[in-house]
């Protein structure tokens, strides 16, 4: 019987393609998280209500509704700007850009002011 064997080159493309994968599942519940964020952000703070006892807990409930939303704006642009980076790191492993991993900036731009 014969084996065959994996170079490790082979393992880690696999390796990467596995990364490359979980990297997108990642970005698409991110992207969930966001929309659900926005849900938060847009809902009422104050709602209709004819119970008197609710009126001396209002002040403080407006107080944490509008920090919960603040919360909530502030999680979704950083979870939209981590999302926006990792989609560009993902472009440049794809060799979607000019630029080579052992390249550097001054490389890079050298051959634009060419």
């Amino acid at each position: 019987m014969m084996r065959r064997s994996i170079s490790p080159l082979g393992k880690q493309s696999a390796l990467e393609m596995d990364t490359r994968e979980t990297k997108l599942k990642i970005i698409a519940a991110g992207q969930k998280a966001v929309e659900q964020l926005i849900k938060v952000a847009e809902s009422d703070i104050i709602k209709e209500t004819t119970d008197i006892d609710d009126t001396a807990l209002a002040a403080d409930r407006l107080k944490n509704a509008a920090a919960t939303k603040k919360l909530a704006i502030f999680d979704a642009l950083e979870i939209l700007n981590r999302i926006d980076e990792e989609r560009e790191a993902l472009k440049i492993d794809d060799g979607n850009t000019e630029a080579s991993k052992t390249e550097g900036w001054a490389e890079r731009n050298a051959r634009k002011s060419s």
